[in-house]
């Protein structure tokens, strides 16, 4: 008999790192960012934003729980995602960042997991994992960041990659949670002159693409590569890498 497959994960993405992912009866919301256009400072330099958000966070609706990569940089954490963090009954991220976030914060270590109720009984699984935001040895300039994978049961398999530049890791990820139905794979090829020579910060396409081999990925849902001047690589070469890989059929691009 043909193997059954699974309904898929609904994503809205909402420009830049930001996207609600409905699991299990639950709203989870990945990187909340929906300031105006403009300059925001950090560190290696300002960062400018390019385009507004596709929603306000009036218009998201319900969120069960915030999945924040790192609350460090103005691109994954504005003043409007902070504001709302606030009426959000948890939100899960690294321990330094729940540290400085304080209120419904909850810092989870790599590999650590936590259960949310879901609406109709039974829980989700939420595992942080690991993610590195440049070469090795970048963390104390760029800060701690995480990823999240999703399961539970009867529930396909959701990674969310945070702004990880490392394949290594994703191999890591792969050997305990692969195949993965859904892959919310943070891209952009972002690169800060003043940073590593110049080295890159998060995923380029053809990485992306590659992380998406890894992960065996039936679902890919990139990220984070628009609506900030720093990205160097938006949706034609993430297309392009896609489609090199044979993985065109899997992608979906806002």
């Amino acid at each position: 008999m043909p193997v059954p497959v699974p309904v898929p994960v609904p994503v809205h993405t909402f420009g830049g790192p930001t996207a609600l992912i409905e699991y299990g009866g639950l709203r989870l919301l990945t990187d909340p960012t929906f300031d105006a256009p403009g300059e925001y400072p950090s560190p290696g330099g300002g960062l400018t934003k390019t385009r507004p958000s596709s929603a306000a966070p009036a218009d998201v609706g319900r969120i069960d729980a915030v999945l924040l990569s790192h609350d460090e940089h103005a691109d994954n954490l504005d003043h409007g995602g902070r504001a709302l963090l606030a009426d959000v009954p948890l939100t899960l991220t690294t321990p330094s960042a729940g540290q400085r976030l304080g209120g419904t914060a909850r810092g989870l270590t790599p590999w650590e997991s936590v259960g949310l109720d879901r609406p109709g009984g039974g829980s989700v699984t939420v595992t942080a994992v690991p993610a590195l935001h440049g070469p090795e040895g970048c963390e104390p300039v760029t800060g701690e960041v995480t990823g999240f994978v999703l399961t539970g049961e009867s529930l396909p398999t959701v990674y969310v990659s945070g702004d990880n530049a490392s394949l290594d890791l994703v191999r890591r990820i792969a050997d305990r949670f692969g195949p993965v139905d859904t892959a919310v794979l943070f891209a952009g090829a972002v690169r800060v002159p003043a940073l590593f020579d110049g080295a890159l910060l998060t995923l380029d396409s053809a990485q992306a693409a590659e992380a998406a081999t890894i992960l065996g990925a039936r679902r890919i849902v990139p990220v984070h590569f628009d609506s900030w001047a720093h990205f160097s690589e938006g949706r034609d070469p993430l297309l392009a890498a896609f489609t090199a890989a044979g993985l065109a059929d899997r992608v979906e691009l806002a």
